[in-house]
Protein backbone atom coordinates (compact mmCIF):
# COMPACT_ATOMS: atom_id res chain seq x y z
CA UNK A 1 0.00 0.00 0.00
CA UNK A 2 3.17 2.21 0.71
CA UNK A 3 3.88 2.42 -3.38
CA UNK A 4 0.33 3.00 -3.90
CA UNK A 5 -0.14 5.93 -1.91
CA UNK A 6 3.19 7.18 -3.00
CA UNK A 7 1.81 7.70 -6.51
CA UNK A 8 -1.52 8.37 -5.26
CA UNK A 9 0.09 11.73 -3.78
CA UNK A 10 1.94 12.42 -6.99
CA UNK A 11 -1.25 12.09 -8.76
CA UNK A 12 -2.83 14.54 -6.64
CA UNK A 13 -0.09 16.97 -7.19
CA UNK A 14 -0.07 16.37 -10.76
CA UNK A 15 -4.06 16.91 -10.98
CA UNK A 16 -3.40 20.48 -9.17
CA UNK A 17 -0.79 21.22 -11.82
CA UNK A 18 -3.58 20.38 -14.54
CA UNK A 19 -6.16 22.42 -12.90
CA UNK A 20 -3.88 25.51 -12.62
CA UNK A 21 -3.26 24.77 -16.61
CA UNK A 22 -6.22 24.68 -17.72
CA UNK A 23 -6.61 28.07 -15.92
CA UNK A 24 -3.65 29.52 -17.73
CA UNK A 25 -3.82 28.57 -20.81
CA UNK A 26 -6.86 29.99 -22.38
CA UNK A 27 -5.54 33.43 -20.81
CA UNK A 28 -2.88 33.22 -23.12
CA UNK A 29 -4.26 32.90 -26.42
CA UNK A 30 -4.63 35.55 -28.81
CA UNK A 31 -7.67 37.08 -29.39
CA UNK A 32 -10.53 38.93 -26.98
CA UNK A 33 -13.53 36.45 -25.97
CA UNK A 34 -15.81 39.67 -24.98
CA UNK A 35 -14.83 41.02 -28.13
CA UNK A 36 -16.21 37.85 -30.01
CA UNK A 37 -19.01 37.96 -27.72
CA UNK A 38 -20.15 41.39 -28.48
CA UNK A 39 -19.71 40.72 -32.35
CA UNK A 40 -21.66 37.85 -31.96
CA UNK A 41 -24.75 39.79 -31.47
CA UNK A 42 -24.09 42.75 -34.03
CA UNK A 43 -22.76 45.08 -31.35
CA UNK A 44 -26.58 45.71 -30.34
CA UNK A 45 -25.87 44.95 -26.99
CA UNK A 46 -26.41 47.81 -24.38
CA UNK A 47 -23.23 48.02 -21.83
CA UNK A 48 -25.61 46.70 -18.80
CA UNK A 49 -26.60 44.21 -20.52
CA UNK A 50 -22.67 43.15 -21.41
CA UNK A 51 -21.77 43.47 -17.98
CA UNK A 52 -24.36 40.82 -17.78
CA UNK A 53 -23.28 38.59 -19.87
CA UNK A 54 -19.52 39.12 -18.75
CA UNK A 55 -20.30 38.02 -15.03
CA UNK A 56 -22.40 35.11 -16.19
CA UNK A 57 -19.25 34.04 -18.04
CA UNK A 58 -16.63 34.62 -15.49
CA UNK A 59 -14.95 37.36 -16.73
CA UNK A 60 -13.88 39.97 -15.01
CA UNK A 61 -11.33 42.71 -13.98
CA UNK A 62 -10.00 41.01 -10.82
CA UNK A 63 -6.78 40.76 -10.54
CA UNK A 64 -5.74 37.20 -11.98
CA UNK A 65 -4.72 35.97 -8.44
CA UNK A 66 -7.78 36.68 -7.13
CA UNK A 67 -9.67 35.16 -10.10
CA UNK A 68 -7.60 31.73 -9.92
CA UNK A 69 -8.78 32.27 -6.31
CA UNK A 70 -12.50 31.87 -7.38
CA UNK A 71 -11.47 29.54 -10.15
CA UNK A 72 -10.05 26.79 -7.43
CA UNK A 73 -13.16 27.38 -5.42
CA UNK A 74 -16.35 26.54 -8.91
CA UNK A 75 -13.78 23.50 -9.96
CA UNK A 76 -13.90 22.23 -6.23
CA UNK A 77 -18.09 22.66 -6.19
CA UNK A 78 -18.28 21.24 -9.81
CA UNK A 79 -18.99 24.35 -11.16
CA UNK A 80 -17.38 24.54 -14.82
CA UNK A 81 -19.50 27.71 -15.57
CA UNK A 82 -22.08 28.70 -18.53
CA UNK A 83 -20.35 27.87 -22.36
CA UNK A 84 -20.10 30.68 -24.47
CA UNK A 85 -20.26 29.00 -27.95
CA UNK A 86 -23.50 27.00 -26.40
CA UNK A 87 -24.82 29.51 -24.27
CA UNK A 88 -27.16 29.11 -22.23
CA UNK A 89 -25.80 25.91 -21.83
CA UNK A 90 -23.93 24.98 -18.52
CA UNK A 91 -20.49 23.25 -19.79
CA UNK A 92 -20.60 20.17 -17.50
CA UNK A 93 -23.72 19.63 -19.40
CA UNK A 94 -22.00 20.70 -22.69
CA UNK A 95 -19.10 17.83 -21.63
CA UNK A 96 -21.90 15.22 -20.73
CA UNK A 97 -22.84 14.98 -24.16
CA UNK A 98 -19.76 15.12 -26.12
CA UNK A 99 -18.44 12.76 -23.49
CA UNK A 100 -21.08 10.04 -24.43
CA UNK A 101 -20.31 10.14 -28.14
CA UNK A 102 -16.59 10.00 -27.00
CA UNK A 103 -16.62 7.12 -25.37
CA UNK A 104 -18.92 5.21 -27.14
CA UNK A 105 -16.71 5.60 -30.54
CA UNK A 106 -13.01 6.09 -29.31
CA UNK A 107 -13.29 3.92 -26.26
CA UNK A 108 -15.30 1.05 -28.72
CA UNK A 109 -12.34 1.52 -31.45
CA UNK A 110 -9.08 1.57 -28.74
CA UNK A 111 -10.38 -1.19 -27.00
CA UNK A 112 -11.02 -3.47 -30.30
CA UNK A 113 -7.73 -2.48 -31.51
CA UNK A 114 -6.05 -2.96 -28.66
CA UNK A 115 -7.38 -6.37 -28.22
CA UNK A 116 -7.29 -7.48 -32.13
CA UNK A 117 -3.19 -5.82 -32.06
CA UNK A 118 -2.80 -7.64 -28.95
CA UNK A 119 -4.18 -11.24 -30.02
CA UNK A 120 -1.65 -10.83 -33.65
CA UNK A 121 1.10 -9.88 -31.20
CA UNK A 122 1.15 -12.91 -29.65
CA UNK A 123 0.42 -15.70 -32.54
CA UNK A 124 3.08 -14.17 -34.60
CA UNK A 125 5.46 -14.29 -31.84
CA UNK A 126 4.23 -17.95 -31.24
CA UNK A 127 4.57 -18.88 -34.69
CA UNK A 128 7.43 -16.77 -36.03
CA UNK A 129 8.34 -17.39 -39.29
CA UNK A 130 4.80 -18.22 -40.32
CA UNK A 131 2.87 -15.95 -42.97
CA UNK A 132 0.65 -14.07 -40.32
CA UNK A 133 4.69 -13.03 -38.68
CA UNK A 134 5.66 -12.45 -42.10
CA UNK A 135 2.59 -10.53 -44.07
CA UNK A 136 0.79 -8.97 -40.61
CA UNK A 137 3.77 -6.25 -39.59
CA UNK A 138 4.78 -4.88 -43.10
CA UNK A 139 0.88 -4.43 -43.91
CA UNK A 140 0.14 -2.86 -40.67
CA UNK A 141 3.00 -0.46 -40.89
CA UNK A 142 2.06 0.76 -44.08
CA UNK A 143 -1.47 1.51 -43.77
CA UNK A 144 -0.42 3.30 -40.05
CA UNK A 145 2.30 5.26 -41.94
CA UNK A 146 -0.72 7.15 -43.76
CA UNK A 147 -1.74 10.74 -42.67
CA UNK A 148 -4.88 9.74 -40.11
CA UNK A 149 -6.62 12.75 -41.69
CA UNK A 150 -6.42 10.95 -44.75
CA UNK A 151 -6.97 7.48 -44.25
CA UNK A 152 -10.44 9.23 -42.57
CA UNK A 153 -11.10 10.88 -45.62
CA UNK A 154 -9.93 8.38 -48.20
CA UNK A 155 -13.07 5.71 -46.11
CA UNK A 156 -15.18 8.68 -46.29
CA UNK A 157 -15.02 9.21 -50.33
CA UNK A 158 -15.15 5.60 -50.79
CA UNK A 159 -17.25 4.22 -48.73
CA UNK A 160 -19.75 7.36 -47.80
CA UNK A 161 -19.60 9.46 -51.41
CA UNK A 162 -18.46 6.98 -54.16
CA UNK A 163 -20.20 3.74 -52.81
CA UNK A 164 -23.16 4.96 -50.49
CA UNK A 165 -22.70 2.37 -48.06
CA UNK A 166 -22.20 4.49 -45.26
CA UNK A 167 -23.35 7.83 -43.63
CA UNK A 168 -20.62 10.45 -43.99
CA UNK A 169 -21.66 13.24 -41.11
CA UNK A 170 -23.37 13.74 -37.68
CA UNK A 171 -23.23 10.63 -34.85
CA UNK A 172 -27.27 9.63 -36.17
CA UNK A 173 -29.79 10.78 -38.73
CA UNK A 174 -31.14 13.58 -37.65
CA UNK A 175 -34.64 12.45 -39.13
CA UNK A 176 -34.48 9.61 -36.59
CA UNK A 177 -35.87 10.58 -32.88
CA UNK A 178 -32.93 10.02 -30.06
CA UNK A 179 -33.96 7.45 -27.61
CA UNK A 180 -33.80 3.54 -27.22
CA UNK A 181 -35.77 2.50 -30.09
CA UNK A 182 -34.35 -0.18 -32.99
CA UNK A 183 -34.05 2.58 -35.70
CA UNK A 184 -32.07 5.01 -33.70
CA UNK A 185 -29.73 2.34 -32.51
CA UNK A 186 -28.87 0.93 -35.73
CA UNK A 187 -28.86 4.73 -37.28
CA UNK A 188 -26.15 5.12 -34.38
CA UNK A 189 -24.20 1.95 -35.18
CA UNK A 190 -24.22 2.77 -39.09
CA UNK A 191 -22.68 5.96 -38.13
CA UNK A 192 -19.98 4.86 -35.99
CA UNK A 193 -18.99 2.60 -38.40
CA UNK A 194 -16.45 4.53 -40.66
CA UNK A 195 -15.02 6.56 -38.04
CA UNK A 196 -14.23 3.12 -35.84
CA UNK A 197 -12.41 1.69 -38.83
CA UNK A 198 -10.25 4.43 -39.19
CA UNK A 199 -9.20 4.71 -35.75
CA UNK A 200 -8.65 0.75 -35.36
CA UNK A 201 -6.72 0.61 -38.85
CA UNK A 202 -4.22 3.39 -38.01
CA UNK A 203 -3.48 1.95 -34.75
CA UNK A 204 -4.09 -1.69 -34.43
CA UNK A 205 -0.88 -2.52 -36.15
CA UNK A 206 1.60 -0.41 -33.27
CA UNK A 207 -0.44 -2.75 -30.67
CA UNK A 208 0.27 -5.73 -32.63
CA UNK A 209 4.74 -5.13 -32.86
CA UNK A 210 4.67 -3.80 -29.62
CA UNK A 211 3.11 -6.81 -28.62
CA UNK A 212 4.89 -9.24 -31.14
CA UNK A 213 8.14 -7.83 -29.69
CA UNK A 214 7.75 -7.84 -25.89
CA UNK A 215 6.68 -11.71 -27.01
CA UNK A 216 9.39 -12.47 -28.46
CA UNK A 217 11.52 -11.79 -25.12
CA UNK A 218 9.55 -13.35 -23.18
CA UNK A 219 9.57 -16.24 -25.19
CA UNK A 220 13.52 -17.14 -24.60
CA UNK A 221 13.25 -17.10 -21.16
CA UNK A 222 13.89 -19.81 -18.82
CA UNK A 223 10.23 -20.34 -17.52
CA UNK A 224 8.96 -20.54 -21.01
CA UNK A 225 11.40 -23.66 -21.65
CA UNK A 226 10.63 -25.32 -18.23
CA UNK A 227 6.94 -25.13 -18.63
CA UNK A 228 7.72 -26.98 -22.02
CA UNK A 229 9.82 -29.21 -20.66
CA UNK A 230 6.96 -30.29 -18.29
CA UNK A 231 4.60 -31.47 -21.04
CA UNK A 232 2.03 -28.73 -19.98
CA UNK A 233 -0.34 -27.72 -23.22
CA UNK A 234 0.75 -24.90 -25.64
CA UNK A 235 -1.99 -22.33 -25.65
CA UNK A 236 -1.79 -22.74 -21.92
CA UNK A 237 2.06 -21.98 -22.17
CA UNK A 238 1.22 -19.45 -24.30
CA UNK A 239 -1.53 -17.31 -23.10
CA UNK A 240 -0.81 -18.21 -19.08
CA UNK A 241 2.85 -18.04 -19.28
CA UNK A 242 4.30 -16.11 -21.90
CA UNK A 243 1.15 -13.78 -22.69
CA UNK A 244 0.60 -12.91 -19.14
CA UNK A 245 3.91 -11.91 -18.74
CA UNK A 246 4.52 -10.01 -22.24
CA UNK A 247 1.55 -7.95 -21.45
CA UNK A 248 2.67 -5.79 -18.27
CA UNK A 249 4.81 -3.48 -20.64
CA UNK A 250 1.60 -2.86 -22.66
CA UNK A 251 -0.40 -2.14 -19.89
CA UNK A 252 1.10 1.12 -19.35
CA UNK A 253 0.59 1.70 -23.25
CA UNK A 254 -3.32 0.99 -23.30
CA UNK A 255 -3.75 2.63 -19.65
CA UNK A 256 -2.60 5.97 -21.55
CA UNK A 257 -4.53 4.95 -24.54
CA UNK A 258 -7.94 5.05 -22.33
CA UNK A 259 -7.16 7.84 -20.71
CA UNK A 260 -6.71 9.92 -23.94
CA UNK A 261 -10.19 8.76 -25.23
CA UNK A 262 -11.57 11.66 -23.69
CA UNK A 263 -9.72 13.54 -25.89
CA UNK A 264 -11.68 12.27 -28.57
CA UNK A 265 -10.01 11.07 -31.77
CA UNK A 266 -9.87 14.40 -32.49
CA UNK A 267 -9.07 14.58 -36.42
CA UNK A 268 -11.16 11.44 -37.16
CA UNK A 269 -14.11 13.71 -35.30
CA UNK A 270 -13.35 16.77 -37.34
CA UNK A 271 -13.42 14.40 -40.77
CA UNK A 272 -16.72 12.68 -39.95
CA UNK A 273 -18.28 15.99 -38.00
CA UNK A 274 -19.01 13.74 -35.09
CA UNK A 275 -19.97 15.79 -32.12
CA UNK A 276 -17.07 14.31 -29.64
CA UNK A 277 -15.29 16.14 -27.43
CA UNK A 278 -12.33 16.68 -29.76
CA UNK A 279 -15.14 18.30 -31.81
CA UNK A 280 -16.08 20.03 -29.52
CA UNK A 281 -12.83 21.48 -28.19
CA UNK A 282 -12.08 22.48 -32.03
CA UNK A 283 -15.40 24.74 -31.36
CA UNK A 284 -14.56 25.97 -28.30
CA UNK A 285 -11.22 27.42 -29.55
CA UNK A 286 -12.59 29.33 -32.32
CA UNK A 287 -15.29 30.54 -30.12
CA UNK A 288 -12.14 31.54 -27.35
CA UNK A 289 -14.95 29.64 -25.24
CA UNK A 290 -12.65 29.95 -22.37
CA UNK A 291 -15.06 28.53 -20.28
CA UNK A 292 -15.27 25.09 -22.08
CA UNK A 293 -12.18 24.95 -23.19
CA UNK A 294 -11.10 24.96 -19.25
CA UNK A 295 -13.42 22.60 -18.79
CA UNK A 296 -12.64 19.96 -21.44
CA UNK A 297 -8.63 20.52 -20.53
CA UNK A 298 -9.70 19.78 -17.30
CA UNK A 299 -11.63 16.83 -18.28
CA UNK A 300 -8.95 15.21 -20.68
CA UNK A 301 -6.22 15.71 -18.52
CA UNK A 302 -7.97 13.81 -15.30
CA UNK A 303 -8.86 11.24 -17.20
CA UNK A 304 -5.23 10.61 -18.17
CA UNK A 305 -4.22 10.53 -14.40
CA UNK A 306 -7.26 8.28 -13.54
CA UNK A 307 -6.20 5.97 -16.03
CA UNK A 308 -2.87 5.64 -15.20
CA UNK A 309 -3.43 5.73 -11.15
CA UNK A 310 -5.67 2.68 -12.65
CA UNK A 311 -2.76 1.05 -14.37
CA UNK A 312 -0.27 1.47 -11.36
CA UNK A 313 -2.80 -0.60 -9.33
CA UNK A 314 -3.14 -3.23 -11.86
CA UNK A 315 0.39 -3.68 -12.55
CA UNK A 316 0.66 -4.30 -9.02
CA UNK A 317 -1.75 -6.79 -9.69
CA UNK A 318 -0.63 -8.88 -12.26
CA UNK A 319 3.18 -8.27 -11.61
CA UNK A 320 3.68 -10.26 -7.95
CA UNK A 321 7.50 -8.74 -8.49
CA UNK A 322 5.64 -4.51 -7.62
CA UNK A 323 3.40 -6.02 -4.33
CA UNK A 324 7.29 -7.69 -2.84
CA UNK A 325 8.96 -4.35 -3.72
CA UNK A 326 6.37 -2.08 -1.67
CA UNK A 327 7.08 -4.10 1.31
Amino acid sequence: MRYLARRLAFYLLAAWASVTLAFVIPRLMPGDPEATMFARFHGKLDPQAMAALRETFGFSDEPLWRQYVTYLGHVATGDLGVSVSHFPARVGDVIATGMVWTLFLAGMAVVMSYAAGTLLGILAAWRRGGWLDAAAPPVFVLLGAFPFFWLAMLLLFLFGFALGWTPVRHAYDSRVEAGTSLAFAWSVATHAVLPAITIVVATVGSWMLDMRNTMMSVLGEDYITMAHAKGLPPRRVMFRYAARNALLPSVTSFGMALGFVLSGSLLTEIVFSYPGQGYLLIQAVRSLDYPLIQGLFLTITLAVLAANFLVDIIYVWLDPRARRGQR
